[in-house]
């Protein structure tokens, strides 16, 4: 935060010093408002430019970058603005030594001017912002919360019943899958004969045939 606030504070004085600069003299007591754009490519003349259609231009849009960078605390543009603050202003000063012969600087108001040292001291003020600025911080994404899940009951070897409404656990009755339940009590496996523990079908013991009757005399 701290880091943000300073590194604003500088980027704010590069940018001011930027526009400003082309209101100061910059060569020969000549101010920066009356050198044209195409004179930094195709090379100085001594014809006067519209403000808007000055150095004003290139520098203007550096600071512009800079109040982007510094409201949405870019580094990448405040570091943009910088860039193209000093590299209009080293390319100036390259096409002025090329039609003057040579740069020279002086204390009689000839040579370069202190419009040239605030327009070069605004970009390197705002690279030294981006440096100092600390940027946007970064969102974190969404980490869902490890949901530990609790481990299902031990409901013997048959597993919960999925179409009853409440799983068993355990056969209450102790049997075993091949072993069936009979009438009367009794058990036995499936296929066993005498599986009733007495011997007999499921009807019980057999009936024996009613005696006949005596022949009476």
């Amino acid at each position: 935060m701290v880091r943000n606030v300073i590194g604003s504070v500088l980027a704010l004085a590069g940018a001011t010093a930027a526009v400003w600069s082309p209101f100061r003299a910059w060569y020969d007591g000549r101010p920066g408002r009356y050198y044209r754009v195409q004179d930094l490519f195709g090379g100085i003349t001594g014809a006067d430019a519209a403000i808007v259609a000055s150095v004003l231009l290139p520098l203007a849009f550096g600071a512009l970058i800079a109040l982007l960078g510094v409201v949405l605390r870019s580094r990448l543009l405040v570091a943009l603005a910088g860039l193209i603050v000093l590299g209009f202003t080293v390319l100036w000063m390259v096409r002025q030594g090329q039609a003057a012969g040579s740069l020279t600087v002086s204390g009689d108001g000839r040579g370069l001017g202190d419009g040239v040292a605030m327009a070069a001291g605004g970009g390197v003020l705002l690279l030294i912002a981006a440096v100092v600025m600390s940027g946007r911080p970064r969102s974190r994404g969404y980490e869902p919360r490890e949901t530990h899940t609790a481990e299902p009951d031990d409901w013997g070897p048959y597993g919960p019943d999925a179409t009853g409404p409440v799983p068993y656990r355990q056969n209450p009755y102790g049997l075993r899958p091949d072993d069936g339940v009979q009438p009367h009590g009794g058990r036995g496996r499936r296929g066993d004969e005498g599986a009733y523990g007495d011997g007999h079908g499921p009807d019980g013991p057999p009936t024996l045939p009613a005696p006949g009757k005596r022949d009476e005399w």
